[in-house]
């Protein structure tokens, strides 16, 4: 199996057990919000590596402590389909950007299915935070109201008179069918200053020495962390 390989629906729900799972804090990102936070951080102005991006997938409070990782293994096995994950997103918005699809929650409203994409636009806010100042250009460019939609679902707080956009499900719905439309100019806009370079687990994780700082956003040293000896836990 390659490394870059998309994730198959084993470990899809793999990771997503792990997210929901009471080894994470309780404000860790679950798939679909996870998912719009790496696409931001792909289509966004700037290249941002996996060390500054990984801790904020564990919240606020997960930043400082980390997942409490079985061992060093798991880590390694975690942070690897994280990485995949973001390198499925990129592949697809380089090779065919009109065939992504957002990780859209559905849910059922008055007999209809409809999508709930308040989750992945939150995390898209998010990812976009990483560099808010380089996100500038677009919202001063004639292509500002295709990131409306994104701040309206996405935002921590709007305007007052901007909640009768979206304060409903239909109307949060067809915000979200928008938002899907709107993507792929989002990421032509910003492909001119952005290098073009797909992420690999090798590059992305080199192997992680005991004295130094671990992968999973702690502070703390490897060996006192996730490489600590899982028989001494």
């Amino acid at each position: 199996m390659q490394l870059d390989q998309p994730l198959s629906d084993k470990e899809f729900d793999e990771l997503d057990q792990f997210l929901l799972s009471d080894r994470c804090p309780d404000d860790a990102m679950t798939m679909d919000t996870l998912h719009g936070y790496l696409t931001a951080i792909a289509i966004g102005p700037e290249d941002i590596a996996l060390p500054e991006w990984l801790p904020p997938i564990w919240g606020e409070s997960g930043t400082s402590a980390g997942p409490n990782f079985k061992h060093a293994k798991e880590s390694e096995r975690i942070i690897g389909l994280i990485s995949r994950f973001m390198n499925e997103i990129i592949v697809t918005l380089e090779v065919a950007p009109k065939d992504f699809e957002p990780l859209f929650c559905e849910h059922e409203y008055e007999g209809k299915t409809l999508l709930d994409a308040e989750g992945w636009c939150w995390g898209f806010w998010e990812g976009l935070e990483l560099r808010a100042a380089a996100w500038d250009p677009i919202f001063q460019s004639n292509l500002a109201p295709l990131m409306h939609p994104l701040y309206l679902l996405g935002a921590d707080e709007i305007e007052e008179d901007e909640l009768a956009l979206m304060d409903n499900p239909v109307k949060a719905h067809k915000l979200a069918i928008e938002i899907e439309s709107n993507l792929p100019e989002i990421h032509r806009f910003f492909l001119p200053q952005r290098r073009s370079a797909v992420v690999t687990v090798k590059r992305e994780i080199p192997k992680v020495g005991r004295n130094d700082e671990c992968p999973c956003g702690s502070g703390k040293k490897h060996k006192k962390c996730c490489g600590a000896d899982p028989a001494a836990q």
